[in-house]
């Protein structure tokens, strides 16, 4: 038999089953060696080695048989088919010769690795790829300081665990927090609903800048150090958007007490500060931007680690934990952000504002600087994680392959294990992505999807707050209680389907598929919406007769001698059920009073009919609630919507991952988010605040200048969500339809290859156990 070059491996054929042993630290380069051929020929075979420490074997990682087909140069092994084992055992000295495992009598001993000097031999399956690569540390620590201590946390389970926290920061602060204080920042900063659109776009924006450039550069990098610098940044983000309530200046926003009642009323000097105050959505547009730069390896880098560290099979259920988590962040945030509205923005002072009070700001800045202080001690452990965990190798060979066929020479290249390492890979990386159709389909759904999450989750409480007549905190308390189920129930279930039907490529679309369908006709929910509560001068003329739409008269007869500015915005609820701009529109003449329940009542307010008992009718502060029977039918619609739009993610997710080669997979995730957020994300919100706008009805008036919006007509508003949603979910069911019936499975399953490998449930979450793992093989199958 003739040698083979160094650094060549053989293909192996299945022979008799042998034992033996190999000894020695499995930190240093593998050695092959090889097992006497049988005479009998038989169908070709490739058997991994059984791995050792020290003299005893060990027994988590049994012999891995595994099936390659036959190759042509096997003539030349001997004159008969020939068996060869790979073994992994300590590295000979010089001039040792290579042990041959125990062989039936009929087999001739030929060495697998001969000396340097033979130049022919068998070559390797051309499907798999062995890789000799140098020791590497897989201890968990910062440099040369790693605790005992800490290798308890260095598993699968302990990474997740941080990188859980890290998801739900990030999903608490940007998609919770952000989304619970955009009214009270417009109140507070003077801006209108397209301007906080923009800064909740700019997160999307600077994750589209950075996704090339992180995705694949970090995916051939130390990813958790990618991870941990990320989190930092985020928490950096996070500091700064606190930073305005800490330099604008103590918030002064007078009660309606006196100075709004008729005898009172004064004019209000117009100032300047309205544009110094708009000024600071630049300073909330950075710090978006580095939320958007510090959490873009988590949702790359992040799925892509843990999918390279625990088995297949289980790879969707660990995914899903990890999105739960980030979904499980927005809805603490809602609830966390509602209960702080409740509380004066400037703490400690003193205010005659109520909480139903428009001019009421909460405690907004609060929650960011408790999140970026979080964020910064969660980053420092995942800074201390390895490039790969203990026992992370064994699963290379092990992940399941459904990479849409495409039969062209750049696939084979993409293959190459120094592939995507250089900036020259980069233009076929991005060209082999392009030319897989399913990946491009998974991308433009998940570009639907995100445009409605976002535009949801940015004006989902504002939408609750006009149809319902809720203040800001009660909106956003309703909207947190309605995402943690759904939203978080709903991302973990998607994940869980797809591990318990073990569904693959076609089967997971399918899933999305149905999920989809299933959202798109709850969508029609929209058609119901709750009636406006009628409001003087707005909505319904003094007398109570309904105005057109569009047409405005606060000022009547029975407030004109008051003289009533429109700055002057603090409405009443008469004791007529009708809404008033203010005490002054109501034409209340009397000071107010304490009431029931705390609420100022005004008495004596011309504008509100008659009372026999009492003369003039009175008014209490804050709006009139809503009485609408058809809440609980929209609360439930609303939460079939997002339980259906967040069960597809995972299924999403894991298709992606599944349909794209091994070593690209943190680049696709990367160009997939760049899609998502390019087409989805960012324009989203945006287009949610330019809809929005349109159904406005009564505007701030600032010296001549609008401000926000202060009254929707609920109609329009509903309207619009109806036609938005259903363009997009009708848009997305087709992408996941054609993505569906062009889906190319293998040739070949890649059961044949899981079939042959023993059971494993995942990666172990015992460091000692795995402490000793070969690192340096790495097995690239392109199945």
């Amino acid at each position: 038999m003739n040698g083979a070059g160094a650094g060549r491996e053989q293909p192996l054929e299945r022979g008799t089953q042998r034992d033996g042993r190999v000894s020695g630290r499995t930190n240093q380069t593998p050695e092959y060696r090889s097992a006497a051929p049988t005479a009998a020929p038989s169908t070709p075979w490739t058997e991994m080695p059984q791995h050792s420490t020290g003299d005893k074997p060990l027994v988590s990682v049994p012999q891995l048989v595994f099936p390659s087909p036959p190759s042509a140069t096997d003539s030349e092994c001997g004159h008969s088919p020939p068996s060869r084992r790979v073994s992994l055992g300590s590295p000979p000295g010089h001039g040792t010769p290579c042990p041959a495992a125990h062989s039936p009598p009929d087999s001739c001993s030929q060495p697998l690795c001969p000396p340097l000097a033979e130049k022919h031999g068998c070559r390797a399956p051309p499907e798999m790829h062995y890789v000799a690569a140098g020791p590497q540390s897989v201890a968990c620590g910062w440099w040369a300081f790693t605790p005992k201590c800490l290798q308890a946390f260095n598993t699968p389970r302990g990474f997740l665990l941080f990188l859980c926290v890290a998801a739900f920061l990030q999903g608490m602060t940007v998609n919770g927090l952000v989304s619970t204080v955009i009214t009270s920042i417009e109140r507070r900063y003077d801006l209108p609903s397209y301007q906080s659109g923009l800064i909740a776009s700019s997160y999307d924006a600077a994750a589209c800048l950075c996704l090339t450039f992180v995705s694949y550069f970090g995916g051939n990098g130390h990813k958790p150090r990618w991870l941990g610098w990320g989190v930092l940044v985020m928490g950096a983000g996070s500091l700064l958007f606190a930073l305005p309530h800490f330099t604008a200046g103590a918030y002064e926003a007078e009660a309606a007490e006196g100075v709004g009642t008729c005898r009172a009323n004064r004019s209000v000097a117009c100032r300047d500060s309205a544009s110094g105050l708009a000024g600071y959505r630049l300073v909330f547009m950075l710090s978006q931007f580095l939320h958007g730069v510090g959490a873009t390896p988590l949702y790359t880098l992040g799925v892509t680690y843990l999918d390279e560290n625990v088995k297949s099979s289980y790879s969707p259920v660990y995914i899903a934990t990890f999105y739960t988590a980030a979904i499980l962040g927005p809805a603490a945030g809602y609830l966390i952000g509602g209960t702080l509205l409740n509380v004066y923005t400037e703490i400690g002072r003193r205010t005659e504002l109520t909480t139903e009070s428009p001019l009421w700001v909460g405690a907004w800045w609060v929650g960011f600087l408790g999140a970026g202080a979080a964020a910064f001690l969660i980053a420092i452990p995942i800074l201390g994680y390895p490039r790969q965990l203990p026992g992370s190798q064994r699963y290379v060979v092990m992940r399941v392959s459904e990479t849409h066929q495409l039969k062209d020479s750049g696939h084979k290249a993409a293959s190459n294990p120094d592939f995507g390492k250089t900036i020259r890979d980069l233009p076929l990386s991005i060209w082999l992505l392009l030319k897989n159709p399913t990946f491009i389909l998974l991308c433009l759904a998940g570009a639907t999807e995100a445009t409605l999450i976002a535009g949801m989750s940015t004006f989902g409480p504002k939408f609750l707050e006009s149809q319902f007549s809720l203040s800001a905190s009660e909106a956003a308390t309703l909207f947190g209680y309605l995402v943690v189920p759904a939203g978080g129930g709903g991302t973990f279930l998607g994940g869980f389907l797809v591990n318990k039907f073990k569904l693959r490529g076609a089967g997971i679309i399918k899933l999305c598929l149905l999920c989809t369908l299933t959202s798109l006709l709850a969508v029609f929910v929209f058609f119901i919406h709750c009636p406006n509560v009628p409001m003087a001068g707005v909505t319904a003329s003094y007398s109570g007769s309904v105005l057109p739409e569009g047409h405005l008269e606060l000022t009547a007869a029975c407030n004109a001698p008051c003289a009533c500015r429109p700055e002057r915005y603090s409405p009443v609820c008469g004791s007529d059920s009708l809404t008033y701009y203010s005490p002054c529109h109501a034409g209340c003449g009397g000071e107010a009073a304490p009431g029931a329940g705390g609420h100022k009542v005004y008495r004596d307010c011309s504008c509100i009919p008659q009372n026999f008992s009492s003369g003039f009718g009175h008014a209490t502060a804050g709006k009139c609630t809503s009485s609408c029977q058809r809440k609980p039918l929209l609360l439930v619609f609303i939460f079939v919507v997002i339980t259906f739009t967040f069960l597809s993610s995972i299924p999403a997710l894991t298709a992606t991952l599944r349909c794209v080669c091994d070593r690209q997979r943190s680049f696709a995730l990367g160009i997939q988010w760049i899609v998502v957020r390019t087409l989805g994300a960012i324009p989203g919100p945006i287009a949610f605040g330019w809809v929005i706008d349109k159904a406005c009805l009564l505007w701030q008036d600032q010296c001549g200048q609008r401000g926000s919006c202060f009254v929707y007509q609920n109609s329009a508003m509903s309207r619009y969500m109806l036609i938005t949603g259903l363009v997009y979910k009708v848009l997305g069911f087709l992408f996941f339809a054609t993505a569906c019936m062009l889906y190319k499975p293998p040739s070949e399953s890649p059961n044949s290859l899981a079939a042959s490998l023993p059971s494993q449930s995942s990666a172990s979450d015992n460091p000692m156990d795995l402490r000793d793992t070969p690192s340096a093989l790495q097995l690239r199958s392109d199945v």
